[in-house]
């Protein structure tokens, strides 16, 4: 795992390593989503999905604990006065995003929605895209820590993945309330396909806030 080059976490090494593995945690859980959610798409609800859900959940908790050790240290050991705020809001988002990866599984495994086939590829297309937004937030995150002004190199990119998200979900839910589904049918499709769109939404918000953050620590 690279170190954080940034002076004022220097004096608390825990620290850099626990901001490391936050983010590895999010990277995790949003390789876990992507996957679990193919593979539910593709096979349904079995015991690789399960192990994707368990695992999101899993870093769910280990998130929260991180960002409550992360907030204490910082506070304790008075590191980043002028810019704590920043990045408590940034783990803020961080931890915000895992909430929403956990909640997107667990309404797939409680519902277990049944997606006509003709609707697969758009679907997967869909939460593929919401996944890189969450990965691209990972990587402008690293990137704030490291070299601010290199950031914007990756916050362009989540607002790719979140535009592309919102148009193939616009596309899917289009396509399925013309299609002849039942419209309490229609109503849980549209229902799980805003879950992925909402899960590219708060990647987007958090890499507004970055760029912010980013623009600050630069000057």
């Amino acid at each position: 795992m690279a170190e954080l080059k940034i002076s004022p976490f220097r004096r608390t090494r825990e620290l850099k390593t626990q901001i490391d593995e936050m983010l590895d945690v999010v990277s995790q859980a949003a390789l876990a989503y992507k996957h679990g959610i193919s593979q539910y798409i593709r096979r349904g609800w079995d015991e690789s999905v399960e192990e994707k859900c368990d695992l999101v959940s899993q870093c769910e908790s280990r998130g929260d604990k991180l960002r409550s050790s992360i907030g204490q240290s910082m506070y304790t050991e008075m590191l980043l006065p002028d810019t704590s705020g920043d990045v408590l809001g940034l783990l803020g988002s961080l931890d915000r995003l895992l909430d929403d990866l956990e909640h997107c599984l667990n309404v797939v495994r409680i519902e277990q929605p049944e997606v006509p086939p003709e609707y697969h590829d758009d679907w997967i297309e869909c939460a593929d895209n919401a996944a890189e937004a969450v990965e691209a937030v990972v990587l402008a995150a690293r990137s704030y820590f490291r070299d601010p002004i290199a950031a914007r190199d990756h916050i362009h990119k989540i607002h790719f993945y979140e535009k592309s998200t919102q148009t193939i979900a616009l596309r899917l839910i289009e396509r399925i309330f013309k299609s002849d589904l039942p419209l309490d049918r229609k109503m849980l499709l549209r229902g799980h396909v805003w879950l992925v769109d909402r899960l590219a939404d708060k990647a987007d918000n958090a890499g507004d806030a970055l760029a912010i953050y980013a623009v600050k620590r630069s000057v």
